[in-house]
Protein backbone atom coordinates (compact mmCIF):
# COMPACT_ATOMS: atom_id res chain seq x y z
CA UNK A 1 0.00 0.00 0.00
CA UNK A 2 2.50 2.40 1.02
CA UNK A 3 4.54 2.04 -2.19
CA UNK A 4 1.38 2.40 -4.62
CA UNK A 5 0.63 5.68 -2.42
CA UNK A 6 3.86 6.86 -3.19
CA UNK A 7 3.96 5.90 -6.78
CA UNK A 8 0.39 7.89 -7.54
CA UNK A 9 1.15 10.96 -5.11
CA UNK A 10 5.00 11.09 -7.20
CA UNK A 11 3.45 11.23 -10.49
CA UNK A 12 1.12 13.48 -9.42
CA UNK A 13 3.32 15.72 -8.23
CA UNK A 14 5.78 15.26 -10.55
CA UNK A 15 3.12 16.40 -13.15
CA UNK A 16 2.17 19.45 -11.67
CA UNK A 17 5.48 20.61 -10.64
CA UNK A 18 6.33 20.26 -14.78
CA UNK A 19 3.44 22.06 -15.64
CA UNK A 20 4.48 25.18 -12.88
CA UNK A 21 7.52 25.22 -14.36
CA UNK A 22 6.09 25.43 -17.94
CA UNK A 23 4.20 28.57 -16.67
CA UNK A 24 6.14 30.05 -14.12
CA UNK A 25 9.96 28.67 -14.40
CA UNK A 26 9.74 28.26 -10.67
CA UNK A 27 11.70 25.51 -9.01
CA UNK A 28 9.21 23.77 -6.22
CA UNK A 29 11.83 23.60 -3.14
CA UNK A 30 15.14 22.99 -2.38
CA UNK A 31 16.72 20.07 -0.33
CA UNK A 32 19.63 20.32 1.23
CA UNK A 33 20.84 16.74 1.87
CA UNK A 34 23.04 16.15 4.70
CA UNK A 35 25.16 13.03 4.73
CA UNK A 36 26.15 10.28 7.71
CA UNK A 37 29.41 9.14 9.07
CA UNK A 38 31.72 7.58 6.46
CA UNK A 39 30.04 8.79 3.90
CA UNK A 40 29.86 11.99 1.23
CA UNK A 41 27.84 14.14 -0.44
CA UNK A 42 28.19 11.26 -3.24
CA UNK A 43 25.61 8.71 -1.24
CA UNK A 44 22.82 11.02 -2.23
CA UNK A 45 22.99 11.15 -6.06
CA UNK A 46 20.49 8.80 -7.06
CA UNK A 47 17.89 10.58 -4.43
CA UNK A 48 18.93 13.69 -5.74
CA UNK A 49 18.31 12.87 -9.49
CA UNK A 50 14.99 11.67 -8.49
CA UNK A 51 14.43 15.04 -6.32
CA UNK A 52 15.19 17.19 -9.38
CA UNK A 53 12.85 14.71 -11.66
CA UNK A 54 10.48 15.83 -9.99
CA UNK A 55 11.34 20.04 -10.26
CA UNK A 56 12.96 20.40 -6.85
CA UNK A 57 16.86 21.66 -6.70
CA UNK A 58 19.08 19.42 -4.01
CA UNK A 59 22.04 20.12 -2.73
CA UNK A 60 24.29 18.03 -1.09
CA UNK A 61 28.01 18.71 0.31
CA UNK A 62 30.99 16.77 1.80
CA UNK A 63 30.87 17.23 5.50
CA UNK A 64 34.69 17.24 7.29
CA UNK A 65 34.23 13.76 8.71
CA UNK A 66 37.76 13.02 8.64
CA UNK A 67 38.75 15.99 10.57
CA UNK A 68 39.51 15.07 14.26
CA UNK A 69 38.73 18.74 15.49
CA UNK A 70 35.71 19.06 13.30
CA UNK A 71 32.36 18.68 15.49
CA UNK A 72 28.46 18.94 14.86
CA UNK A 73 28.61 22.71 14.81
CA UNK A 74 31.90 22.75 12.32
CA UNK A 75 29.51 20.31 9.93
CA UNK A 76 27.16 22.88 10.27
CA UNK A 77 28.92 25.52 8.83
CA UNK A 78 29.83 23.80 6.11
CA UNK A 79 26.11 22.79 4.77
CA UNK A 80 25.08 26.23 5.39
CA UNK A 81 28.17 27.66 3.69
CA UNK A 82 27.06 25.03 0.74
CA UNK A 83 23.49 27.08 0.25
CA UNK A 84 24.53 30.43 -0.21
CA UNK A 85 22.83 31.47 -3.32
CA UNK A 86 19.68 28.96 -3.16
CA UNK A 87 16.71 30.54 -3.09
CA UNK A 88 14.18 30.28 -0.50
CA UNK A 89 14.45 28.63 2.47
CA UNK A 90 15.12 24.67 1.98
CA UNK A 91 14.12 21.86 3.66
CA UNK A 92 17.09 20.08 5.38
CA UNK A 93 17.12 16.26 5.24
CA UNK A 94 19.71 14.45 7.73
CA UNK A 95 20.20 10.82 7.15
CA UNK A 96 22.36 8.99 9.65
CA UNK A 97 24.71 10.76 11.65
CA UNK A 98 23.41 13.66 10.03
CA UNK A 99 20.98 14.06 12.63
CA UNK A 100 23.18 15.34 15.39
CA UNK A 101 23.63 18.99 12.43
CA UNK A 102 20.22 18.97 11.22
CA UNK A 103 18.65 20.94 14.22
CA UNK A 104 22.08 23.13 14.31
CA UNK A 105 21.17 24.56 11.46
CA UNK A 106 17.83 26.66 11.63
CA UNK A 107 20.56 28.91 13.90
CA UNK A 108 22.34 29.39 10.77
CA UNK A 109 19.80 30.05 8.36
CA UNK A 110 16.01 30.29 7.64
CA UNK A 111 14.54 26.83 7.03
CA UNK A 112 11.37 25.34 5.88
CA UNK A 113 11.47 21.71 7.42
CA UNK A 114 13.68 19.19 8.91
CA UNK A 115 13.21 15.59 7.81
CA UNK A 116 15.31 13.27 10.12
CA UNK A 117 15.89 10.30 8.08
CA UNK A 118 16.78 7.32 9.72
CA UNK A 119 18.75 9.78 12.19
CA UNK A 120 20.23 9.85 15.36
CA UNK A 121 19.13 12.70 17.64
CA UNK A 122 20.70 14.97 19.66
CA UNK A 123 19.95 15.47 23.60
CA UNK A 124 20.40 19.18 24.43
CA UNK A 125 22.90 18.67 27.18
CA UNK A 126 24.44 15.65 26.48
CA UNK A 127 26.60 14.12 24.13
CA UNK A 128 25.25 11.03 21.43
CA UNK A 129 26.91 8.62 23.54
CA UNK A 130 24.87 9.43 26.39
CA UNK A 131 21.51 8.59 24.80
CA UNK A 132 19.39 6.17 22.88
CA UNK A 133 21.51 4.14 20.65
CA UNK A 134 24.97 4.73 22.14
CA UNK A 135 27.84 2.78 20.95
CA UNK A 136 29.24 0.18 22.96
CA UNK A 137 32.88 -0.24 23.58
CA UNK A 138 32.97 -3.65 22.12
CA UNK A 139 34.52 -4.22 18.91
CA UNK A 140 32.16 -4.20 15.97
CA UNK A 141 33.63 -6.65 12.84
CA UNK A 142 35.11 -4.66 10.30
CA UNK A 143 35.22 -1.63 11.91
CA UNK A 144 38.70 -0.56 12.72
CA UNK A 145 40.51 2.50 14.21
CA UNK A 146 43.66 4.12 12.74
CA UNK A 147 46.48 6.21 14.73
CA UNK A 148 44.24 9.22 15.10
CA UNK A 149 41.13 7.10 16.50
CA UNK A 150 39.16 7.69 13.72
CA UNK A 151 36.97 4.52 13.14
CA UNK A 152 36.79 3.00 9.43
CA UNK A 153 35.21 0.02 7.67
CA UNK A 154 36.70 -2.34 5.35
CA UNK A 155 34.62 -3.01 2.82
CA UNK A 156 33.16 -6.32 3.82
CA UNK A 157 32.37 -5.35 7.07
CA UNK A 158 30.43 -1.95 5.54
CA UNK A 159 28.69 -4.28 3.23
CA UNK A 160 27.52 -6.37 5.88
CA UNK A 161 26.72 -3.82 8.45
CA UNK A 162 25.74 -0.97 6.83
CA UNK A 163 24.25 -1.61 3.61
CA UNK A 164 21.45 -4.06 4.03
CA UNK A 165 18.48 -4.45 1.10
CA UNK A 166 21.24 -2.43 -1.09
CA UNK A 167 21.97 -4.46 -4.38
CA UNK A 168 25.35 -6.21 -3.82
CA UNK A 169 27.24 -4.25 -6.68
CA UNK A 170 26.07 -0.62 -5.34
CA UNK A 171 26.98 -1.56 -1.92
CA UNK A 172 30.48 -2.67 -3.05
CA UNK A 173 31.25 0.90 -4.76
CA UNK A 174 29.50 2.99 -1.85
CA UNK A 175 32.16 0.55 0.72
CA UNK A 176 34.89 1.32 -1.33
CA UNK A 177 34.43 5.69 -1.11
CA UNK A 178 33.87 5.38 2.38
CA UNK A 179 36.19 7.77 4.57
CA UNK A 180 37.52 7.67 7.83
CA UNK A 181 34.85 9.01 10.66
CA UNK A 182 36.53 11.35 13.71
CA UNK A 183 34.46 10.72 16.72
CA UNK A 184 34.30 14.15 17.88
CA UNK A 185 30.70 14.38 16.66
CA UNK A 186 29.85 11.43 19.46
CA UNK A 187 31.41 12.07 21.91
CA UNK A 188 31.62 15.96 22.54
CA UNK A 189 28.15 17.32 24.50
CA UNK A 190 26.00 18.95 21.67
CA UNK A 191 26.29 22.45 21.14
CA UNK A 192 22.61 22.04 20.66
CA UNK A 193 20.93 23.79 23.34
CA UNK A 194 17.04 22.90 22.43
CA UNK A 195 15.49 21.45 19.92
CA UNK A 196 14.46 24.55 17.24
CA UNK A 197 10.77 25.46 16.65
CA UNK A 198 10.51 24.19 13.47
CA UNK A 199 8.64 22.00 10.93
CA UNK A 200 10.34 18.55 11.87
CA UNK A 201 9.39 14.87 10.32
CA UNK A 202 10.91 11.72 11.63
CA UNK A 203 11.31 8.83 9.21
CA UNK A 204 12.59 5.43 9.88
CA UNK A 205 12.97 2.05 7.75
CA UNK A 206 11.70 -0.84 9.72
CA UNK A 207 14.46 -3.06 8.87
CA UNK A 208 17.09 -0.72 9.54
CA UNK A 209 19.50 -2.21 12.00
CA UNK A 210 22.19 0.18 12.23
CA UNK A 211 19.54 3.36 13.60
CA UNK A 212 16.91 0.38 15.01
CA UNK A 213 13.32 2.34 15.15
CA UNK A 214 12.73 0.51 18.61
CA UNK A 215 15.09 2.48 20.37
CA UNK A 216 14.99 5.72 18.20
CA UNK A 217 11.14 5.98 17.61
CA UNK A 218 10.23 6.68 21.49
CA UNK A 219 13.32 8.99 21.39
CA UNK A 220 11.89 10.56 18.76
CA UNK A 221 8.52 10.97 20.65
CA UNK A 222 10.13 12.65 23.33
CA UNK A 223 12.62 14.71 22.09
CA UNK A 224 10.49 16.07 19.23
CA UNK A 225 6.98 15.74 20.43
CA UNK A 226 6.02 14.01 17.38
CA UNK A 227 4.66 10.36 15.83
CA UNK A 228 7.87 9.20 13.66
CA UNK A 229 6.73 8.04 10.11
CA UNK A 230 7.51 4.35 10.11
CA UNK A 231 8.22 3.11 6.23
CA UNK A 232 9.75 0.07 4.66
CA UNK A 233 12.67 -0.69 4.39
CA UNK A 234 16.64 -0.61 5.52
CA UNK A 235 18.80 1.83 6.84
CA UNK A 236 20.25 3.14 3.72
CA UNK A 237 16.44 3.49 1.38
CA UNK A 238 18.34 6.34 0.05
CA UNK A 239 20.33 3.90 -1.85
CA UNK A 240 18.20 1.04 -1.99
CA UNK A 241 14.81 2.87 -2.88
CA UNK A 242 15.33 6.62 -4.04
CA UNK A 243 12.44 6.79 -6.04
CA UNK A 244 10.52 6.26 -2.53
CA UNK A 245 12.50 8.02 -0.16
CA UNK A 246 12.13 10.79 -3.39
CA UNK A 247 8.42 10.66 -3.49
CA UNK A 248 7.94 10.67 0.61
CA UNK A 249 10.18 14.27 0.41
CA UNK A 250 7.91 15.29 -2.21
CA UNK A 251 4.87 14.75 -0.36
CA UNK A 252 6.87 17.15 2.68
CA UNK A 253 7.52 19.84 0.80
Amino acid sequence: MYAVRVRVEARYRQTRAAARRRTTGVVVTTFALVHGAWHGAWCFDALAAELRRRGHTAVAVDLPVDAPDAGAERYAEVVADGLRGFAGPPVLVGHSMGGLVLPLLPALLPVRRLVLLCALLPRPGHAFLDGPGKTAPAPVAGLLLDELRRSRWTPDGAVRVLYGGVDPDVARVAAARLRPQADLPFTETTPLRAWPEVPTTSVYGVDDTVVPPALFVPAARELLGVEPVLVPGHHFAILSSAAAVAGLLDELA
